[in-house]
């Protein structure tokens, strides 16, 4: 994966004339931050629904519209693609009836989440992915939709994944770099085969298992209670099964040999959880939540782009201040920071020893914290560190297993 930008100011688009086909939360959004950026061109919109094209004229985000596809494509110089995924394949069939295939000047890019399915519709309408296709997907969204609900700071701050074939017009896929930048996002690139397997564990999985828990939860008897009592952690976790249905049924038939993939290992995980559960294994429970909630921290650290040692130690009140008076003498035990080397060593030792280990003194620096999660996901329980301590609940010469994903 290459980063290509960073969204540090607005990036000015150019475009003289954009298309954007589906007037929803996704293209709404991007029509009303390219007009918060300053973007001085004219936005046109395609939809089926006249009602939400004449809203998108009326709130100021479109300059004109219509539910015909083929009447709308005059002087453009960018169509966006902002429809169902299984609505692709007709939307791009018109497209290859009105514009010349030869032409790189109509720049065309999409928004869905599923981009083998649409590469695959590309190569069925036009033969191949012409040079002037550039397929895209932003990491963003909401459970709301329509155009009344476009945001837009919708993409500022949030990524926006490029899966450009080798083919790709250069001048196209700079073109495509600057509409989102002018949103304000953080652009990126991958391989279509990568953005599969990755949005289907990151965004795809999450959303089943919402949809499936508040379905589940709905039809039992003494659901009243449960959704009447439900504190804000049910509430933040199943937000995302309020998202379009017919959108989501489309990614999950589109994706569905990556989503099975990531099914499959989420169940193997809960099987394991439950088994835990079942026999009281504490040592197992405290090793699935230990790995869960440090890997769960260093993800913030990379949404928050600071360094795992900075955010271990962040509080949780926001920004401390510190006033430092003159002093006079000062008296008093010392502790010495602990020694990397030695900490490094005692998670090796305690992880291979037998039964329980207790550390004191442990150096909670970077490369020390990264060999803690090491061996968590070598399976091995670790509680801490906190203020120096670390318990480290060995399994012994033979009991270290291979991480997710690799082979030992």
């Amino acid at each position: 994966m290459t980063v290509l930008a960073q969204s540090a100011g607005r990036v000015a688009c150019h475009e003289s004339r954009i298309l954007i086909v589906g007037l929803g939360l996704i293209g709404g959004s991007l029509a009303a931050a390219l007009r918060a950026s300053g973007y001085q061109g004219r936005i046109v919109a395609c939809d089926p629904n006249k009602d939400e094209v004449a809203l998108g004229i009326e709130l100021g985000l479109v300059d004109a519209g219509g539910t015909q596809l083929s009447e709308l494509l005059d002087d453009v110089s960018m169509v966006v693609l902002a429809v169902p995924v299984l609505a692709m394949e007709s939307v791009m069939t018109t497209l290859a009836q009105a514009l010349p295939n030869a032409s790189v000047d109509v720049v065309i890019t999409d928004v869905g989440s599923t981009k083998t399915t649409i590469r695959d519709c590309a190569e069925r309408v036009f033969g191949r992915v012409l040079p002037n296709i550039v397929l895209g997907h932003p990491i963003a969204g909401s459970e709301k939709s329509g155009v009344a609900a476009a945001n837009p700071s919708l993409y500022v701050n949030h990524k926006v994944i490029l899966t450009p074939e080798p083919n790709v017009d250069a001048d196209a896929l700079a073109r495509v770099e600057k509409l989102w930048q002018a949103g304000g996002a953080e652009v990126l690139q991958m391989s279509v085969e990568r953005h599969a397997q990755v949005l289907a564990r990151t965004s795809h999985l999450p959303h089943l298992l919402a949809f499936s828990l508040v379905d589940t939860l709905a039809r039992q008897d003494e659901r009243l209670d449960i959704f009447r009592y439900a504190a804000g952690g049910f509430r933040d976790f199943t937000r995302i099964a309020g998202s379009d249905p017919v959108m989501w049924r489309d990614i999950f038939i589109a994706n569905r040999e990556a989503v099975l993939s990531s099914l499959d290992d989420f169940e193997a995980g809960l099987k394991r959880l439950r088994y835990a559960v079942e026999s009281g294994d504490s040592d197992a429970l405290i090793a699935t939540f230990d790995r869960a909630s440090h890997a769960r921290h260093y993800f913030d650290t990379l949404l928050n782009k600071t360094s795992y040692q900075a955010e271990y130690h962040m509080q949780p009140h926001g920004k401390v201040t510190y006033r430092v008076q003159p002093g006079g003498q000062a008296q008093g035990r010392l502790r010495v920071p602990g020694d990397k080397s030695m900490s490094h060593r005692s998670i090796m030792l305690g992880a291979l020893a037998e039964g329980v280990t207790e550390v004191k003194g442990f150096l909670e620096g970077e490369d020390s914290l990264a060999t803690l999660q090491a061996f968590r996901e070598m399976g091995v329980a670790i509680e801490g560190p906190h203020q120096g301590r670390v318990t480290i609940h060995g399994v012994g010469m033979q009991g270290l297993k291979a991480p997710a994903g690799r082979s030992m």
